[in-house]
């Protein structure tokens, strides 16, 4: 058997392979942030292509948490109640269903990439008719916008911190009613979590900005919240960017990702999904095949959590590889998947002598 193949317990939930669908926005939503059938065949056909965790795109906590007004939330009952059927599906396909719970910060109110990702002021619409809004900073002044005007942002407050992190931990109960196994905190790719951790954009001078354990302090009252309320015997995980890759300024970087791994995991996190950049302009991203896999191993080194690797995977002897020798626990993969949604399965076949147990019967006539 193949390592990529083999089972991963975290906590009493035991995953059927080490490859998971990286969280990828579809931005296909209505207005109110509710799964469409694109959802549904979109995570059901990844469940059927071999993958152990199918994971969400980023779920909006609130609704000024969303990208773009096309983002999928899970900030109601009417949300939980409408993913239900696809985390069954998911089940029942032999996959774990995993949910990312995401606050967009001051990237939020965006037009769709497809229209142009350009921020949308309260006072205007997208070409769907849909009306943009005041988004939340740490420190307006900070954001280096990627393309386009600033929106409409203003500073957050204690107030509306307090209201992000109870929204956290309500998000976390409904993806729980709704059948999701995995809850994983989006701290990544310049969104408000990562704003508020990167000095490149967090210039606070109150509790939560300045020190390393002040800029920290809204993601680990996050992680506390969701995992008061997340069942003991189900693993949390948080996505972080192990580096902004920004070498020339004062900024996040792999050494105090390790720092705070080992804070996650004083907190009860399994799993750190370890991605990069996407916080500035600026950053000088590498690229190419496995080039974020060091950052998840410096994480798995350093810390007592295990790590997932993602970005560049794009071959299943490339992705064992990452896990036969030790790298990572988990590798999340995103594009490969949406080129191929049966990537698990393709990847079952080259590595194993026998692949067709891994395909649903209704497939195997095609792989004997």
């Amino acid at each position: 058997m193949s390592e990529l193949f083999s089972p991963l317990s975290l906590r009493d939930l035991e995953i059927p392979n080490r490859l998971a669908v990286s969280p990828m926005c579809q931005y296909s939503c209505d207005t109110d942030g509710l799964p469409t059938e694109w959802h549904r065949v979109h995570l059901g056909s990844r469940a059927v292509g071999g993958a152990g965790i199918v994971m969400t795109e980023a779920t909006a906590v609130e609704p000024r948490g969303r990208i773009t007004p096309h983002d999928l939330g899970i900030w109601s009952d009417e949300h939980a109640e409408a993913l239900e059927p696809i985390t069954q599906f998911i089940r029942e396909q032999g996959g774990v269903p995993g949910i990312q719970l995401a606050h967009a910060g001051h990237k939020a109110s965006k037009r769709r990439p497809w229209d142009g990702n350009v921020p949308i002021a309260p006072d205007e619409t997208d070409p769907d008719g849909a009306e943009g809004w005041e988004v939340l900073s740490p420190s307006p002044d900070a954001y280096p916008p990627f393309d386009g005007d600033r929106p409409a942002m203003r500073k957050a407050d204690y107030d509306d911190i307090q209201t992000v992190i109870d929204a956290y931990r309500e998000a976390a109960e409904r993806s729980l009613a709704a059948g999701f196994e995995i809850a994983e905190v989006h701290a990544a790719h310049g969104y408000l979590l990562h704003e508020f951790l990167s000095p490149a954009t967090n210039r606070r001078e109150d509790e939560y900005g300045g020190s390393f354990e002040n800029r920290t302090r809204l993601v680990r009252e996050v992680v506390e919240a969701v995992r008061e309320v997340w069942p003991d015997d189900k693993p949390v995980f948080v996505r972080i960017s192990g580096t902004d890759w920004l070498d020339d300024r004062e900024s996040w970087d792999i050494d105090q990702s390790v720092r705070l791994a080992r804070d996650f995991a004083q907190l009860g996190v399994d799993l750190v999904d370890v991605s990069s950049g996407g916080l500035h302009p600026d950053q000088r991203v590498p690229g190419g095949p496995n080039f974020q896999v060091p950052l998840a191993e410096a994480v798995r080194e350093g810390s007592d959590v295990a790590a997932g690797a993602v970005g560049g995977v794009t071959e299943p002897a490339q992705a064992d590889a990452v896990v036969r020798n030790g790298r990572a626990d988990l590798v999340l993969v995103g594009r490969q998947f949406l080129r191929d949604p049966y990537f698990g399965l393709r990847a079952a076949g080259e590595l194993e002598d026998d692949a067709a147990p891994h395909w649903p019967v209704q497939y195997r006539r095609a792989v004997r």
